[in-house]
């Protein structure tokens, strides 16, 4: 049996057992809400911290993947659906604003990335842009314009390092100068594998925080829980909304 016909050893599925388009959130549990949001679904597999659901809206036949954090396991994810039949990727995670009027629960809709990550650098050299699909996006924006969730549309900074940064501020002071709206953990991956391998992606990122105006809810776990859900709340919105316009 060939590769692409059998079970994936990380996922657990094989060929045939997802759809085209694949909407892939960072945390499990938040598989769970992006699946109650459709009008069908049910769960395929749950491996690690991948979780899988199949479902419907908008007539259209979705995947739901969780990815865990960082590129290794989101490049993992995408490598494997692909296998699997999927060949449109939307990453639905979260992020921390790095420019001044970047609203906590707002949206950013990647249109690229920058790869500051150790991940893609496995797969080609540097020089190779991290770009999101222009079909994707404009997707993604047109679903936020339609549910007026307040938007931004850039280029954001992936990093494997969520603590490890000695000289943090100065990292932030350069990308920030550079135009960059926001950092993540997944983007890079998702963006260049998808494109390395013919296939079509993009990210819509609910702002947990704005690192700038020191902005987030770490200090205070009742505001830290609210602010991401209303993020999260957004992102879901913006994504799910977004097939209903990759059908067109």
């Amino acid at each position: 049996m060939r590769y692409f016909e059998r079970e994936q050893p990380h996922i657990g599925c094989k060929k045939g057992d997802v759809a085209e388009v694949a909407l892939l959130p960072g945390a499990p549990e938040r598989a769970d809400k992006i699946a109650q949001k459709l009008d069908s679904y049910e769960k395929v597999s749950e491996r690690r911290e991948f979780r899988i659901y199949n479902g419907e809206v908008h007539g259209c036949r979705v995947t739901v993947a969780s990815t865990g954090i960082g590129c290794p396991s989101a490049a993992l994810a995408v490598e494997e659906l692909a296998n699997c039949g999927a060949e449109v990727f939307i990453r639905v995670g979260t992020t921390g604003a790095i420019q001044e009027g970047i609203e906590l629960g707002d949206v950013i809709i990647a249109e690229a990335a920058v790869r500051d990550d150790g991940t893609t650098k496995e797969y080609i050299g540097i020089e190779y842009p991290a770009v999101a699909s222009f079909d994707v996006v404009e997707a993604l924006r047109r679903s936020a314009r339609e549910h007026d969730v307040r938007h931004h549309v850039g280029i954001v900074r992936t990093n494997d390092a969520f603590y490890g940064d000695p000289d943090f501020e100065s990292t932030v002071k350069k990308y920030r100068r550079a135009g960059v709206l926001s950092f993540d953990m997944e983007c890079a991956a998702v963006f260049t594998v998808a494109r390395l391998r013919g296939l079509r992606a993009g990210a819509v990122l609910g702002v947990v925080g704005n690192i700038v105006r020191g902005e987030h809810g770490y200090e205070d776990p009742q505001k830290c829980r609210s602010m991401i859900e209303e993020a999260e709340e957004n992102a879901i919105k913006v994504a799910v909304g977004a097939v209903k316009y990759m059908q067109e």
